[in-house]
Protein backbone atom coordinates (compact mmCIF):
# COMPACT_ATOMS: atom_id res chain seq x y z
CA UNK A 1 0.00 0.00 0.00
CA UNK A 2 1.33 3.44 -0.89
CA UNK A 3 2.21 5.31 2.39
CA UNK A 4 1.47 8.51 1.22
CA UNK A 5 -1.74 7.72 0.07
CA UNK A 6 -2.69 5.67 3.49
CA UNK A 7 -1.56 9.06 5.30
CA UNK A 8 -3.84 11.26 3.22
CA UNK A 9 -6.93 8.23 3.46
CA UNK A 10 -6.46 8.38 7.33
CA UNK A 11 -5.94 11.86 7.50
CA UNK A 12 -9.45 12.07 5.54
CA UNK A 13 -11.39 9.46 8.23
CA UNK A 14 -9.98 11.68 10.84
CA UNK A 15 -11.63 15.06 9.63
CA UNK A 16 -14.95 12.86 8.93
CA UNK A 17 -15.00 11.63 12.49
CA UNK A 18 -14.28 15.24 14.15
CA UNK A 19 -17.09 16.71 11.81
CA UNK A 20 -19.55 14.37 12.94
CA UNK A 21 -17.93 14.88 16.65
CA UNK A 22 -18.98 18.70 16.10
CA UNK A 23 -22.73 17.66 16.73
CA UNK A 24 -22.50 15.59 19.01
CA UNK A 25 -20.19 13.39 21.17
CA UNK A 26 -16.54 13.01 20.67
CA UNK A 27 -15.69 9.33 19.51
CA UNK A 28 -12.37 7.93 21.17
CA UNK A 29 -8.85 7.71 20.04
CA UNK A 30 -8.76 4.20 20.33
CA UNK A 31 -11.26 3.31 17.67
CA UNK A 32 -10.05 5.64 14.95
CA UNK A 33 -6.43 3.81 15.66
CA UNK A 34 -7.71 0.50 14.81
CA UNK A 35 -8.99 1.84 11.24
CA UNK A 36 -5.31 3.00 10.47
CA UNK A 37 -3.09 0.52 8.08
CA UNK A 38 0.24 1.71 7.05
CA UNK A 39 3.55 -0.34 6.00
CA UNK A 40 6.30 2.01 6.97
CA UNK A 41 7.28 2.45 10.92
CA UNK A 42 8.13 6.29 10.78
CA UNK A 43 4.52 6.60 8.69
CA UNK A 44 2.42 4.54 11.36
CA UNK A 45 3.69 6.37 14.15
CA UNK A 46 2.77 10.00 12.48
CA UNK A 47 -0.47 8.71 10.89
CA UNK A 48 -1.58 7.64 14.47
CA UNK A 49 -0.05 10.80 16.36
CA UNK A 50 -1.74 12.94 13.87
CA UNK A 51 -5.72 11.32 13.88
CA UNK A 52 -5.45 11.17 17.62
CA UNK A 53 -4.80 14.80 18.03
CA UNK A 54 -7.83 15.16 15.62
CA UNK A 55 -10.25 13.09 17.03
CA UNK A 56 -9.20 14.12 20.80
CA UNK A 57 -9.85 17.82 20.10
CA UNK A 58 -12.91 19.57 21.14
CA UNK A 59 -15.27 21.83 18.75
CA UNK A 60 -13.61 25.09 20.61
CA UNK A 61 -10.59 26.63 18.02
CA UNK A 62 -8.69 27.87 21.19
CA UNK A 63 -8.02 23.98 21.99
CA UNK A 64 -7.64 22.31 18.84
CA UNK A 65 -3.62 21.26 18.08
CA UNK A 66 -1.52 23.71 16.05
CA UNK A 67 -1.47 22.59 12.21
CA UNK A 68 2.05 20.97 10.99
CA UNK A 69 4.38 23.10 9.23
CA UNK A 70 3.22 22.67 5.47
CA UNK A 71 5.05 20.21 3.17
CA UNK A 72 8.26 21.24 1.80
CA UNK A 73 7.97 24.46 3.78
CA UNK A 74 11.50 24.57 5.23
CA UNK A 75 14.59 24.17 2.77
CA UNK A 76 17.71 23.27 4.22
CA UNK A 77 20.19 23.99 1.74
CA UNK A 78 23.81 22.08 2.18
CA UNK A 79 27.01 21.45 0.30
CA UNK A 80 30.57 19.81 1.05
CA UNK A 81 32.23 16.58 0.86
CA UNK A 82 31.29 13.85 -1.36
CA UNK A 83 32.94 11.13 0.99
CA UNK A 84 29.44 11.20 2.84
CA UNK A 85 27.50 12.13 0.19
CA UNK A 86 25.46 9.16 -0.73
CA UNK A 87 24.21 8.72 3.09
CA UNK A 88 23.25 12.49 3.45
CA UNK A 89 21.18 12.21 -0.21
CA UNK A 90 19.65 9.36 1.29
CA UNK A 91 19.10 10.45 4.84
CA UNK A 92 17.70 13.83 3.74
CA UNK A 93 15.15 11.60 2.08
CA UNK A 94 14.49 9.14 4.78
CA UNK A 95 13.84 12.64 6.93
CA UNK A 96 11.30 13.56 4.68
CA UNK A 97 9.23 10.99 4.83
CA UNK A 98 9.37 11.74 8.71
CA UNK A 99 9.20 15.26 8.95
CA UNK A 100 7.46 15.93 5.59
CA UNK A 101 8.04 20.17 6.08
CA UNK A 102 11.78 19.96 5.86
CA UNK A 103 13.36 19.28 2.15
CA UNK A 104 16.81 18.83 2.60
CA UNK A 105 19.07 19.67 -0.84
CA UNK A 106 23.06 18.57 -0.44
CA UNK A 107 24.87 19.87 -2.66
CA UNK A 108 28.21 18.03 -2.43
CA UNK A 109 31.30 19.69 -4.04
CA UNK A 110 33.94 18.23 -1.65
CA UNK A 111 34.65 19.36 1.83
CA UNK A 112 36.77 22.33 0.54
CA UNK A 113 33.13 23.89 -1.16
CA UNK A 114 31.16 22.95 1.81
CA UNK A 115 33.76 25.27 4.60
CA UNK A 116 33.68 28.26 2.11
CA UNK A 117 29.64 28.01 1.80
CA UNK A 118 29.36 27.96 5.43
CA UNK A 119 32.03 30.81 5.68
CA UNK A 120 30.52 32.69 3.18
CA UNK A 121 26.80 32.13 4.71
CA UNK A 122 25.75 30.26 1.44
CA UNK A 123 24.22 27.49 3.19
CA UNK A 124 22.30 26.31 6.60
CA UNK A 125 25.07 23.81 6.84
CA UNK A 126 28.28 21.60 5.29
CA UNK A 127 29.45 18.70 4.94
CA UNK A 128 33.44 18.00 5.63
CA UNK A 129 36.00 15.22 6.14
CA UNK A 130 38.88 17.71 6.87
CA UNK A 131 38.72 19.60 10.38
CA UNK A 132 38.39 23.44 10.63
CA UNK A 133 41.38 25.43 11.06
CA UNK A 134 42.31 28.14 13.29
CA UNK A 135 42.80 30.20 10.59
CA UNK A 136 38.45 28.74 9.64
CA UNK A 137 37.59 29.80 13.35
CA UNK A 138 39.10 32.95 12.95
CA UNK A 139 37.28 34.25 9.75
CA UNK A 140 34.17 32.58 10.50
CA UNK A 141 33.32 32.57 14.12
CA UNK A 142 30.82 30.38 15.77
CA UNK A 143 31.27 27.51 13.48
CA UNK A 144 30.47 23.62 15.08
CA UNK A 145 32.34 20.85 14.01
CA UNK A 146 29.94 17.58 14.40
CA UNK A 147 31.13 14.08 13.76
CA UNK A 148 28.30 11.80 11.79
CA UNK A 149 29.95 8.54 10.99
CA UNK A 150 33.05 7.15 9.59
CA UNK A 151 34.27 5.69 6.61
CA UNK A 152 37.20 3.59 5.10
CA UNK A 153 39.07 5.33 1.99
CA UNK A 154 40.17 2.37 -0.67
CA UNK A 155 42.82 2.16 -3.42
CA UNK A 156 40.50 1.57 -6.44
CA UNK A 157 42.11 0.30 -9.93
CA UNK A 158 41.57 -0.68 -13.47
CA UNK A 159 43.67 -3.16 -15.31
CA UNK A 160 42.20 -4.89 -18.30
CA UNK A 161 42.17 -8.51 -17.71
CA UNK A 162 42.29 -8.37 -14.23
CA UNK A 163 39.07 -9.21 -12.66
CA UNK A 164 40.21 -10.07 -8.77
CA UNK A 165 41.71 -8.35 -5.77
CA UNK A 166 44.58 -7.48 -5.77
CA UNK A 167 47.06 -6.82 -2.51
CA UNK A 168 48.59 -4.04 -1.40
CA UNK A 169 51.01 -2.41 1.12
CA UNK A 170 51.89 0.88 2.77
CA UNK A 171 55.32 1.48 0.88
CA UNK A 172 53.90 0.33 -2.63
CA UNK A 173 50.97 2.75 -2.26
CA UNK A 174 53.18 5.30 -1.29
CA UNK A 175 55.70 4.92 -4.27
CA UNK A 176 53.12 4.56 -6.65
CA UNK A 177 51.36 7.76 -5.23
CA UNK A 178 54.78 9.60 -5.43
CA UNK A 179 55.38 8.35 -9.28
CA UNK A 180 58.31 5.94 -8.11
CA UNK A 181 56.58 2.50 -9.36
CA UNK A 182 55.79 3.44 -12.77
CA UNK A 183 53.79 0.42 -14.47
CA UNK A 184 51.86 -2.58 -12.88
CA UNK A 185 54.12 -5.57 -13.63
CA UNK A 186 56.51 -3.84 -11.09
CA UNK A 187 58.72 -6.15 -9.19
CA UNK A 188 57.34 -4.83 -6.22
CA UNK A 189 53.57 -5.16 -6.85
CA UNK A 190 53.99 -8.73 -8.46
CA UNK A 191 55.82 -9.89 -4.54
CA UNK A 192 52.79 -9.37 -2.92
CA UNK A 193 50.33 -10.96 -6.08
CA UNK A 194 52.53 -14.13 -6.69
CA UNK A 195 49.15 -15.50 -8.41
CA UNK A 196 48.41 -12.58 -10.39
CA UNK A 197 50.24 -12.00 -14.25
CA UNK A 198 50.46 -8.42 -14.25
CA UNK A 199 50.51 -6.45 -17.69
CA UNK A 200 53.63 -4.32 -18.49
CA UNK A 201 50.99 -1.12 -18.66
CA UNK A 202 51.82 2.28 -17.66
CA UNK A 203 50.28 3.40 -14.02
CA UNK A 204 47.69 6.13 -14.36
CA UNK A 205 47.30 7.87 -11.20
CA UNK A 206 43.95 9.72 -10.72
CA UNK A 207 43.49 11.88 -7.79
CA UNK A 208 41.20 14.77 -6.44
CA UNK A 209 41.02 17.93 -8.74
CA UNK A 210 39.17 19.83 -6.04
CA UNK A 211 39.92 20.91 -2.28
CA UNK A 212 38.58 17.29 -0.35
CA UNK A 213 38.34 16.16 2.79
CA UNK A 214 38.88 12.75 1.08
CA UNK A 215 42.27 13.80 0.20
CA UNK A 216 43.14 15.05 3.45
CA UNK A 217 42.51 11.25 5.28
CA UNK A 218 44.21 9.55 2.17
CA UNK A 219 47.53 12.42 2.32
CA UNK A 220 47.72 11.92 6.38
CA UNK A 221 47.85 8.06 5.33
CA UNK A 222 51.03 8.72 3.12
CA UNK A 223 52.75 11.30 5.50
CA UNK A 224 52.36 8.85 7.99
CA UNK A 225 53.65 5.24 6.02
CA UNK A 226 56.04 7.33 4.10
CA UNK A 227 59.06 9.76 5.17
CA UNK A 228 59.69 10.62 1.32
CA UNK A 229 55.76 11.67 0.76
CA UNK A 230 55.69 13.84 4.54
CA UNK A 231 58.82 15.53 3.18
CA UNK A 232 57.66 16.42 -0.24
CA UNK A 233 53.73 16.95 -0.86
CA UNK A 234 52.44 16.46 2.46
CA UNK A 235 49.18 16.42 4.18
CA UNK A 236 46.47 18.73 3.38
CA UNK A 237 43.12 18.74 1.27
CA UNK A 238 44.67 19.80 -1.66
CA UNK A 239 48.50 18.75 -2.75
CA UNK A 240 51.21 19.06 -5.60
CA UNK A 241 50.95 15.57 -7.19
CA UNK A 242 54.01 13.78 -8.05
CA UNK A 243 52.28 11.91 -10.88
CA UNK A 244 50.76 15.23 -12.77
CA UNK A 245 54.56 16.55 -13.12
CA UNK A 246 55.88 12.95 -14.56
CA UNK A 247 52.48 13.79 -16.85
CA UNK A 248 51.10 10.13 -15.85
CA UNK A 249 48.28 11.66 -13.18
CA UNK A 250 44.34 13.22 -13.74
CA UNK A 251 42.21 14.69 -11.82
CA UNK A 252 38.69 13.86 -10.96
CA UNK A 253 35.90 16.36 -9.36
CA UNK A 254 34.52 14.57 -6.03
CA UNK A 255 34.93 11.19 -5.08
CA UNK A 256 32.40 10.87 -8.53
CA UNK A 257 34.73 12.48 -10.56
CA UNK A 258 37.31 10.20 -9.62
CA UNK A 259 35.61 7.07 -9.74
CA UNK A 260 34.53 7.64 -13.41
CA UNK A 261 37.93 8.47 -14.75
CA UNK A 262 39.24 4.86 -13.25
CA UNK A 263 36.52 3.23 -14.66
CA UNK A 264 37.69 4.96 -18.38
CA UNK A 265 41.55 4.80 -17.91
CA UNK A 266 42.83 1.13 -18.22
CA UNK A 267 45.62 0.88 -16.11
CA UNK A 268 44.49 3.75 -13.59
CA UNK A 269 44.23 3.55 -9.50
CA UNK A 270 43.23 6.42 -7.14
CA UNK A 271 41.47 6.58 -3.97
CA UNK A 272 38.06 6.42 -3.22
CA UNK A 273 35.43 6.58 -0.62
CA UNK A 274 34.63 3.12 -0.03
CA UNK A 275 30.89 3.26 -0.85
CA UNK A 276 31.46 4.70 -4.67
CA UNK A 277 33.94 1.75 -5.27
CA UNK A 278 31.36 -0.40 -4.24
CA UNK A 279 28.61 1.21 -6.26
CA UNK A 280 30.32 1.21 -8.89
CA UNK A 281 31.50 -2.19 -9.13
CA UNK A 282 35.14 -0.69 -9.24
CA UNK A 283 37.82 -3.12 -8.05
CA UNK A 284 39.78 -2.02 -4.70
CA UNK A 285 42.91 -3.26 -3.26
CA UNK A 286 43.28 -5.51 0.21
CA UNK A 287 45.61 -3.69 2.23
CA UNK A 288 48.39 -5.43 4.50
CA UNK A 289 47.69 -3.04 7.79
CA UNK A 290 50.24 -1.54 10.36
CA UNK A 291 49.66 -4.54 12.49
CA UNK A 292 51.09 -7.05 9.21
CA UNK A 293 47.48 -8.62 8.19
CA UNK A 294 45.99 -8.53 5.36
CA UNK A 295 42.31 -6.95 5.52
CA UNK A 296 39.64 -5.96 3.60
CA UNK A 297 37.69 -2.95 4.14
CA UNK A 298 34.44 -3.19 5.20
CA UNK A 299 32.38 -2.20 8.25
CA UNK A 300 34.30 -4.29 10.96
CA UNK A 301 37.65 -2.99 9.68
CA UNK A 302 36.29 0.53 9.87
CA UNK A 303 35.32 0.30 13.16
CA UNK A 304 38.50 -1.48 14.62
CA UNK A 305 40.04 1.81 12.63
CA UNK A 306 38.40 4.23 14.72
CA UNK A 307 38.36 2.07 17.84
CA UNK A 308 39.88 4.68 20.85
CA UNK A 309 39.58 7.42 18.91
CA UNK A 310 40.99 10.55 20.49
CA UNK A 311 38.25 13.32 19.95
CA UNK A 312 39.65 17.36 20.51
CA UNK A 313 37.34 20.12 22.11
CA UNK A 314 36.31 20.85 18.94
CA UNK A 315 34.90 17.35 18.54
CA UNK A 316 36.98 16.26 15.56
CA UNK A 317 39.47 12.92 15.38
CA UNK A 318 42.03 12.25 12.60
CA UNK A 319 42.64 8.57 12.65
CA UNK A 320 45.94 7.82 10.69
CA UNK A 321 47.21 3.72 9.99
CA UNK A 322 45.31 2.15 12.76
CA UNK A 323 47.70 -0.10 14.50
CA UNK A 324 44.90 -2.93 15.99
CA UNK A 325 45.20 -5.91 13.85
CA UNK A 326 41.46 -5.97 12.20
CA UNK A 327 41.97 -2.45 11.46
CA UNK A 328 41.30 -0.73 8.00
CA UNK A 329 44.47 1.99 7.46
CA UNK A 330 42.87 4.25 5.26
CA UNK A 331 39.96 5.49 7.53
CA UNK A 332 38.42 8.91 9.36
CA UNK A 333 35.24 10.99 10.03
CA UNK A 334 32.97 13.11 8.30
CA UNK A 335 31.50 15.80 9.93
CA UNK A 336 28.39 18.69 9.72
CA UNK A 337 29.41 21.87 9.78
CA UNK A 338 26.54 24.04 11.64
CA UNK A 339 26.91 27.90 13.26
CA UNK A 340 26.17 27.52 16.79
CA UNK A 341 23.68 30.55 16.25
CA UNK A 342 21.25 30.95 13.78
CA UNK A 343 18.75 34.06 12.50
CA UNK A 344 16.68 31.71 11.23
CA UNK A 345 14.44 29.85 14.27
CA UNK A 346 12.44 27.38 12.34
CA UNK A 347 15.52 26.49 9.96
CA UNK A 348 17.84 26.26 13.13
CA UNK A 349 14.70 23.66 14.95
CA UNK A 350 14.59 21.32 12.27
CA UNK A 351 18.56 21.14 11.80
CA UNK A 352 19.09 20.13 15.06
CA UNK A 353 15.86 17.48 14.83
CA UNK A 354 17.76 16.01 11.81
CA UNK A 355 21.07 15.49 13.49
CA UNK A 356 19.07 14.11 16.63
CA UNK A 357 17.32 11.90 14.39
CA UNK A 358 20.53 10.69 12.43
CA UNK A 359 22.53 10.17 15.07
CA UNK A 360 19.93 8.43 17.00
CA UNK A 361 17.72 6.70 15.09
CA UNK A 362 18.60 2.69 14.53
CA UNK A 363 16.62 3.22 10.76
CA UNK A 364 18.79 5.93 10.01
CA UNK A 365 22.05 3.85 11.25
CA UNK A 366 20.34 0.60 9.17
CA UNK A 367 20.61 3.17 6.13
CA UNK A 368 24.29 4.35 7.12
CA UNK A 369 25.13 0.36 7.28
CA UNK A 370 23.82 -0.46 4.03
CA UNK A 371 26.28 2.04 2.69
CA UNK A 372 28.96 0.97 4.38
CA UNK A 373 29.63 3.74 6.36
CA UNK A 374 30.35 2.83 9.97
CA UNK A 375 29.04 4.39 13.40
CA UNK A 376 30.51 6.63 15.85
CA UNK A 377 32.06 5.16 18.99
CA UNK A 378 28.87 4.80 21.55
CA UNK A 379 31.05 7.35 24.10
CA UNK A 380 31.19 9.84 21.58
CA UNK A 381 27.62 10.19 20.50
CA UNK A 382 26.56 12.08 23.59
CA UNK A 383 28.79 15.21 23.27
CA UNK A 384 27.60 16.02 19.39
CA UNK A 385 24.18 15.53 20.43
CA UNK A 386 24.88 17.93 23.16
CA UNK A 387 26.63 20.40 20.99
CA UNK A 388 23.73 20.42 18.02
CA UNK A 389 21.37 20.79 20.77
CA UNK A 390 23.25 23.78 22.15
CA UNK A 391 22.41 25.98 19.05
CA UNK A 392 20.84 28.91 19.67
CA UNK A 393 18.81 31.15 17.56
CA UNK A 394 19.63 35.10 18.13
CA UNK A 395 21.47 33.83 21.43
CA UNK A 396 18.11 32.39 22.64
CA UNK A 397 17.61 28.49 22.97
CA UNK A 398 15.69 26.58 20.44
CA UNK A 399 11.52 25.62 21.30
Amino acid sequence: MNNKLTFASSVALAASVLLSACGGATPTAQVVEKTVVVTSAPVEKTVKETVVAVVTATADPSKAPKPADAPGSVQLNASGATFPQPLYEDLAFAYNQIDPSVVINYGGGGSGQGIKDIKAGNVDFAGSDAALTDKDYAEKPGLQMLPTVAGAEVIAYNIKGITTSITLNSEVIANIFLGKIENWNDPAIAALNADVTFPDLPINVVHRSDGSGTTFIFTNFLSAVSADWKAGPGAGTAVEWPADKLKRGQGGKGNQGVSAAIQNTNGAVGYVELAYAKNNSILFAKQINAAGKTVQANIPSTVAAIKGAQFTDKLTALIVNAKDEAAWPIAGFTYLIVNKDYTDCKKAEKIVGFINWALTDKGAAARAAKLLYAPLPADVVPTALNAAKAITCNGKPLN
